[in-house]
């Protein structure tokens, strides 16, 4: 183990591959986006590395500056790669989406398709919509959709 850690220490094209590498992994599997950015990162000061020979302190303070600004500067103009809802988050996922009535509204309650599910569904301003009627999901509450007609 120790062999390796010099290796690398003496390496640092490998060593910040590995950085990146693990960081990328790391990533993929929390999918939080916060470590992308840091990785990349790394990516660069592997890259760096082969055509300026700084001493290990520069480095890490050289990678830690380009991750603070390439994190700000990602957040300000990808928003959406961070961002996106959670898949499991249904309120987020679901408003908006286009259904059809399953089961007649009687009383502004009733069923419908959306998602590929049947939902219970609420028709805002409650009234009576016939089975095969367009909807749009406009709110999710528990396990009810909140659906305007159209």
């Amino acid at each position: 183990m120790a062999l390796a850690m010099d290796w690398l220490l003496q390496h640092p094209f490998a060593l910040w591959l590995a950085i990146g590498a693990a960081l990328l992994a790391v990533e993929v599997a929390s999918g939080s986006g916060w470590l992308l950015w840091p990785a990349a990162c790394a990516a660069l000061m592997g890259a760096g590395s082969l055509a300026y020979h700084f001493d290990l302190t520069m480095q890490l303070v050289i990678f830690a500056l380009l991750t603070i600004v390439t994190t700000l500067a990602g957040r300000r103009f990808f928003p959406w790669a961070v961002l996106g809802g959670d898949i499991n988050d249904t309120r987020s996922r679901l408003a908006g989406q286009e259904g059809v009535v399953a089961e007649n509204f009687r009383d502004g309650r009733g069923r419908v398709f959306v998602d590929g599910k049947e939902w219970a569904a609420k028709l805002e301003g409650g009234s009576v919509l016939a089975s095969g009627a367009k909807v749009t999901v406009v709110g999710v509450g528990g396990s009810r959709l909140t659906v305007r007609a159209g």
